[in-house]
């Protein structure tokens, strides 16, 4: 019973040590940013649609039908793939970080009060926040076989907060 509390209270630890670590990076992202239309333009979620197929069970699947693909090749395979992987989600998360930042920037900016819009940049940071623990914790899984990782929910995140960063960028520029 004691081993079932201990345990309990590490991994409650660790998930808490986790969130604190993500929302902090959140937080401290690069306060000089250019917010121009293109700017924005090039952070396209174009550049992760080959995350999205990088951790497809299809792939190791049909080389686990091929004569001669071995366990430690699948092994090298998956660990390769999640570093790739790791890479495009760092990548995410630092436009992510960008996109919020611009967001704040021109939130602090406007001549007009919008608690509505910083409550959806509060709300879409959380969001993100915990789908991107979600994700690296299925990465790690994913890395020894044991279950499927999906990132899309977090690029749509991305992308819902680009877009209203899009919209509000003419109307910054133009005060």
């Amino acid at each position: 019973m004691i081993s079932v509390i201990l345990m309990s209270t590490v991994v409650l630890a660790a998930l808490v040590l986790a969130t604190v670590a993500v929302l902090r990076k959140l937080g401290s992202a690069d306060r000089t940013l250019p917010v121009t239309a293109e700017w924005i333009d090039d952070l396209s979620t174009d550049r992760y649609r080959p995350m999205m197929r990088l951790l497809d069970s299809r792939d190791i699947e049909f080389l686990n039908s091929q004569a001669g693909f071995t366990p430690k090749m699948e092994s090298r395979l998956r660990a390769q793939r999640c570093q790739i992987f790791r890479g495009y989600l760092r990548c995410l998360e630092m436009d992510f970080q960008r996109v919020c930042t611009a967001l704040k920037v021109v939130l602090v900016q406007s001549g007009q009060d919008r608690p509505d819009l910083s409550a959806v940049l509060v709300h879409h940071q959380i969001m993100f926040a915990s789908g991107l623990l979600a994700v690296h914790f299925r990465v790690f899984l994913y890395r020894w076989g044991i279950c499927t990782v999906d990132a899309s929910s977090l690029v749509r995140i991305f992308d819902v907060m680009r877009i209203e960063l899009r919209n509000l960028v003419p109307a910054a520029m133009a005060v």
